[in-house]
C-alpha cells in the first residue's frame, strides 16, 4: 500500500510538470530576459503583458508595464486604446530598456516608444518604469515602410542599433543615439535589409518581427513570413539570413540576399502547430534558446508560448526537438 501510495504521489508530480509544458501560457510576440535567477517574459497586451519564471516552465503573472496607455501613444496614434504589441527587452547603461510597438491593424501609422527602468523585480525598491515615449513613427503615404516590431542589438564598437518593420517594405534598421532613447537616422535614409519581395516585384510583403543575434563571428538576421494572428489559418514561419556585418547584407544557406526575397526556413508549422513566429533568441546557463509563439491546432488555434533549445549546425542555427 505504502508503494503504491508512493507511486501515486511520484504519477501526480510528473502529470502537473507534463501539463505545464504541454498547456503552455497564452502569448503573442515573447521575448525573454534573465535577472538574478529569474526569468521575465515579455508579450504583446494591455499595458504589456509581464510573467516571470524559476524554470521557463511554470510562470507567475505580475503586473502590466503600464496601468494605463501612455499619453503620446494615444494622442499620436488614431484607435490605438493601450493593447500594446511586440516588446523587446535588453540590458545597457546599467539599466533595462524596454521597446514596445503602438499601432492598429493592417495600417502603418504606427510608432515605436521606450521605457526603462533599473530592475525588473518588483519587490526592489528602485523597481520603477519610465516612459521616455516616441522613438520613431512611420505615417501613411509620408513612409513606406511601418514602426512596429523594435529590436535592439549593439554591435563590437559600441553602437546600438534598431530593426524594425511589418510589410510595406520590409525589415528596416536605424542606428539609435547612444542614450538608446532616439534614433540617429534621417528617417527619410532608413535602409532595408530584408524583404520577401524580389527586385521589381509588387505584391503584398509578408516579413516581419526581426530579431539579430550575434553568434561565431557572424550576425544572424530571424524574421518571420507568411501570416500571423489568424489562429487555424495561421501560416507564420520562421526565416533567417547572416552577415559579417550588422547592417548586411544578409544571405541565406543558399547565399540568397534576404533583400532579395531570400531566408532559409528555420521551422514552420506542421499538424501539432497551424503557425510558429515572431521569434526571439537568448544565451543563457550556456544555452541559446528560441522563444517564439505558435497557434496549438490542439487547441482551436489558441496562440502559446514555446520554448526550444537552439543548436547549431555548420554555422547555421536548427531545431532538433519535434513540434
Amino acid at each position: 500500500m505504502k508503494y503504491l501510495f508512493t507511486l501515486l504521489i511520484l504519477f501526480s508530480i510528473l502529470n502537473v510538470k507534463a501539463q505545464s509544458v504541454q498547456k503552455g501560457i497564452s502569448v503573442h510576440d515573447p521575448v525573454i530576459i534573465k535577472q538574478d535567477s529569474i526569468y521575465y517574459l515579455f508579450s504583446t497586451g494591455n499595458g504589456i503583458k509581464v510573467q516571470s519564471s524559476k524554470d521557463l516552465l511554470s510562470w507567475k503573472l505580475e503586473r502590466p508595464v503600464f496601468a494605463t496607455a501612455p499619453t503620446w501613444a494615444v494622442e499620436s496614434i488614431s484607435g490605438f486604446k493601450g493593447h500594446i504589441w511586440a516588446p523587446d527587452i535588453s540590458f545597457h547603461n546599467n539599466q533595462y530598456y524596454l521597446f514596445y510597438s503602438v499601432s492598429t491593424f493592417g495600417k502603418n501609422s504606427s510608432a515605436i516608444g521606450v521605457a526603462t527602468n533599473k530592475t525588473l523585480n518588483p519587490s526592489d525598491s528602485n523597481f520603477k518604469w519610465v516612459d521616455h515615449g516616441k522613438v520613431i513613427q512611420s505615417t501613411p503615404v509620408k513612409t513606406h515602410w511601418n514602426a512596429i516590431d523594435p529590436n535592439i542589438i549593439t554591435d563590437d564598437e559600441g553602437k546600438s542599433w534598431m530593426t524594425f518593420g511589418s510589410f510595406w517594405d520590409g525589415i528596416k534598421m536605424v542606428q539609435l543615439k547612444k542614450d538608446l532613447l532616439s534614433i540617429d537616422t534621417s528617417i527619410y535614409k532608413i535602409e532595408t535589409i530584408a524583404s520577401q519581395k524580389k527586385k521589381g516585384q509588387s505584391g503584398n510583403n509578408a516579413i516581419e518581427a526581426p530579431f539579430i543575434f550575434k553568434k561565431n563571428g557572424y550576425y544572424y538576421l530571424f524574421a518571420s513570413i507568411d501570416y500571423c494572428c489568424k489562429g487555424e489559418a495561421s501560416t507564420y514561419k520562421m526565416i533567417v539570413g547572416r552577415s559579417k556585418h550588422i547592417q548586411g547584407p544578409y544571405v541565406d544557406q543558399s547565399n540568397i540576399l534576404l533583400t532579395n526575397g531570400g531566408g532559409t526556413i528555420l521551422l514552420a508549422g506542421n499538424e501539432n502547430w497551424h503557425g510558429v513566429g515572431h521569434n526571439a533568441v537568448y544565451h543563457a546557463d550556456g544555452k541559446d534558446y528560441l522563444i517564439f509563439h505558435g497557434y496549438d491546432a490542439k487547441d482551436n488555434g489558441k496562440s502559446k508560448l514555446r520554448i526550444e533549445i537552439l543548436d547549431w549546425e555548420n554555422g547555421w542555427p536548427t531545431i532538433k526537438t519535434k513540434l
